[in-house]
């Protein structure tokens, strides 16, 4: 059976190693994890320093490549070039040099910390521009308004972002319930939610057991789910009906909630349009300012 040539553009190399990723073995699962959340590094890197970042060998790079039909990881690495090639430079550019200059310094200062921060966690809020569908924030922000109730969800590294949409939407006039996991409640708790409410989870890299199966049991119901997460690869990419990922970038911090948290805002305030039907000037006011 001849086999079907490998894709030629950006955008179909991603969608197929999501087709493939369950079929995957686990060092290929952490290969195409890699590639989809760190794009420009691909693009810009050789195999061998992106294979290091990952602690995997080159050889597995290449293996995966030919895995997807490509003669070597070369002809894969040329989409993510292409793609690079085509994005606006400036901002791209300036995270780089900044980037460049920190690591050629040897002050660990509070301030140099910082600074470091800063220029990480601006390149994971910029991505977001690239890498949020239009139309999946749209969908999002229909679900949750639509809905009577929206449940929330999320545990560990998640959790504060999934109290800061509480109280966003809270403010802006949307019922909310928190599935809170103190009591072990969390699970009986979802098994509450009704055919017009909403579940909204979010998860990261290493994802909380009890939200996953929360998730799938929710699912399973046939209720409607938004999820947030760290890669389009997020094992609640299955159960949800509309999935929003904000890719992690290295930093000082592993794992920064700073671009799940602006990207927790944009949904709230979406919703809060849809809600007060004030599409340009969604208004979500402080508990302070709802007293006067």
């Amino acid at each position: 059976m001849t086999q079907s040539p490998p894709p030629q553009d950006y955008e179909n190399l991603i969608r197929l190693i999501h087709d493939r990723h369950d079929d995957m073995s686990k060092t290929h699962r952490q290969i195409a994890v890699f590639l989809t959340q760190n794009p420009n590094d691909v693009a810009v890197r050789s195999v061998s320093a992106i294979a290091q970042s990952c602690g995997i060998h080159a050889s597995s790079f290449v293996r995966f490549a030919q895995l997807l039909g490509y003669d070597g990881f070369k002809s894969l690495q040329a989409l993510f070039q292409q793609r690079l090639a085509t994005a606006a430079p400036g901002f791209e550019a300036r995270v780089h040099a900044l980037k460049r200059e920190l690591k050629s310094r040897e002050d660990l200062s509070e301030a140099e910390l910082l600074r470091d921060m800063v220029v990480s966690d601006a390149a994971s809020v910029q991505s977001l521009l690239d890498e949020i569908d239009a139309n999946d924030l749209a969908k999002a922000a229909e679900i949750l308004s639509d809905a009577e109730t929206v449940f929330l969800l999320g545990q560990l590294r998640s959790a504060p972002v999934v109290e800061l949409i509480r109280y966003l939407l809270t403010m802006a006039g949307k019922k909310c319930v928190m599935l809170d996991p103190s009591g072990g409640l969390a699970t009986h708790i979802a098994r509450t939610i009704g055919p017009k409410d909403a579940l909204l989870a979010v998860s990261f890299r290493f994802y909380a057991n009890e939200v996953v199966s929360i998730v799938e049991e929710v699912a399973a119901q046939e209720r409607k789910i938004v999820a947030l997460s760290d890669s389009t690869l997020s094992p609640l990419a299955k159960s949800a009906h509309v999935l929003l990922a904000a890719h992690e970038h290295p930093g000082p911090l592993s794992r920064s909630v700073t671009a799940p948290i602006c990207l927790a805002q944009a949904i709230a305030l979406a919703v809060a349009a849809r809600v007060q039907n004030t599409p340009s000037v969604p208004s979500i006011p402080s508990v302070t300012g709802s007293k006067k």
